[in-house]
């Protein structure tokens, strides 16, 4: 692993000038062109990723990317078009057919750029460029390492899907006529495995991974190995239930999701569609009073942190839910216009949607372990994996695939398959009783397990 590079030393690496130049060039163009606004978005990238499976090497990609996106204004006419490739004729014809698309297409009240008094003034260093020193020599080395874990960890690991190492670096730019012009570099690495394990005729199959903006901070690749490893063999010889109504717990990893389906509820999309079921609620109990869910955008070496959104608008902390009630929607500058409302910084998604461990009961955050989450619900089920994609955001209605373990006294008892876990959503954030304290840092979604008071589960 190599030191870490200053901004000046990741700028040069990634051409940044350059790259800032080129931006300022097809707004130049856009401008000559006849365009009353425009804004363009380009982006450098370079990865190695490595696969190992059954000891022999898979695969070895090496990737290198380039793009850049150039969205054009008439008015309130609107035309985009993008390339790969950056040449002085590419960039001219790039900005020609955006301007051609945009003399053609019908005025929207709401085309535009973000206002001018919205834009980041300042682009903080938040700790998000660490490139890794990584040979594909090295990289196979660990991805074998990795794998091998797996393996020697329980005579019951019968096979692999193989062990993986990933490493990403990218360079992003944005700018618009406003004169707004920015960049920031950022990193990605992860090291994965998924096995097979066999008794008795029966199979399961299970994996885990770590991923971090430096490699410093990846889970060392025999733990990632032997946690893939316990959590197939734990899978092994499980049993359906019978239709009940439970209460239930969704791990961490699985708990991102319900968070995510909250975000895409108050969307700015969905909202102005009218295709939510938190349509009007701005303002309303949504969840229980202990429920705190807020952004942090400018956590520092965070996999969601962002200084400025793909609009270049400034991002900030933010409330999303306080006390149980929604205090805000998540906005683009479209949307924003759409509901009468001003953009919220969220073109191109959330940065760090974080919910607080707390619970009903008043629990001191720091003591809800998923083992307390666990003992508090006393009797159902842990859900560690969810399949299919049976969510109605209209409705709320909820229906996925499932599998997990089945909990007595507080305590796991054997392992659980072919269930379906169903509720709504409206019901299941009303009827949220803890947030864990075990929170999963591996996304842009921060939160520990959940546990919701009752669902129907749907087996034999």
């Amino acid at each position: 692993m190599n030191k870490n590079l200053t901004p000046k030393e990741a700028a040069e690496q990634f051409d940044a000038e350059g790259l800032k130049a080129l931006v300022s060039g097809l707004l130049d163009e856009a401008s000559r062109q006849g365009a009353s606004a425009a804004e363009v978005g380009g982006n450098l990238a370079s990865g190695l990723s490595v696969t190992v499976r059954k000891g022999e090497v898979e695969t070895i990609e090496h990737n290198r990317d380039k793009g850049m996106g150039v969205t054009v204004y008439f008015g309130q006419r609107k035309g985009s078009a993008s390339t790969t490739e950056f040449s002085p004729d590419a960039v001219k014809s790039t900005v020609r057919a955006a301007c051609d698309i945009a003399r053609y297409t019908a005025e929207d009240p709401c085309h535009g750029l973000a206002p001018a008094e919205l834009m980041a003034t300042e682009i903080p260093d938040l700790d998000l460029f660490h490139p890794w020193d990584l040979n594909p020599d090295q990289a196979i080395d660990l991805a074998w390492e990795c794998e091998k874990a797996a393996l020697d960890a329980d005579p019951r690991i019968s096979n692999s899907e193989g062990g993986a190492v990933n490493s990403h670096a990218g360079f992003y730019v944005y700018g618009n006529s406003h004169g707004f012009l920015g960049a920031y570099p950022t990193t990605r690495h992860s090291i994965s495995c998924a096995v097979i394990a066999g008794e008795g005729g029966a199979m399961q199959r299970d994996y885990w991974y770590s991923t971090a903006r430096k490699a410093e901070l990846l889970e060392p690749v025999e733990a990632v190995g032997r946690r893939a490893a316990e959590r197939t063999v734990q899978r092994l010889n499980g049993r359906r239930l019978s239709t009940r109504k439970v209460p239930v717990v969704f791990s961490a990893e699985i708990a991102n999701s319900l968070l995510s389906h909250f975000v895409s509820a108050v969307r700015g999309g969905a909202l102005y569609r009218k295709s939510s079921f938190l349509v009007d609620h701005l303002g309303k109990q949504i969840f229980p009073g202990f429920v705190h869910i807020y952004e942090q955008p400018h956590l520092k070496g965070a996999l969601g942190s962002a200084p400025f959104d793909n609009e270049g608008v400034v991002t900030r902390q933010r409330d999303l839910v306080r006390d149980g009630v929604l205090q805000s929607y998540v906005l683009d500058n479209y949307s924003a216009c759409k509901l009468g409302m001003q953009t919220t910084g969220n073109a191109g998604g959330v940065h760090n949607l974080t919910i607080a461990a707390g619970a009903a009961e008043g629990c001191a955050p720091d003591k809800l372990s998923l083992q307390e989450l666990l003992k508090q619900m006393d009797q159902g089920l842990l859900v560690t994996e969810l399949m299919g994609q049976g969510v109605r955001l209209i409705t709320g209605d909820y229906s996925r695939g499932a599998a997990g373990f089945w909990v007595e006294g507080g305590e796991i008892q054997y392992p659980v398959e072919e269930i379906t876990v169903a509720g709504n959503l409206r019901d299941m954030f009303s009827k949220l009783v803890m947030v864990g304290s075990d929170v999963d840092l591996r996304s842009n979604m921060r939160t520990g397990s959940w546990l919701v008071e009752q669902m129907t589960i749907a087996g034999e």
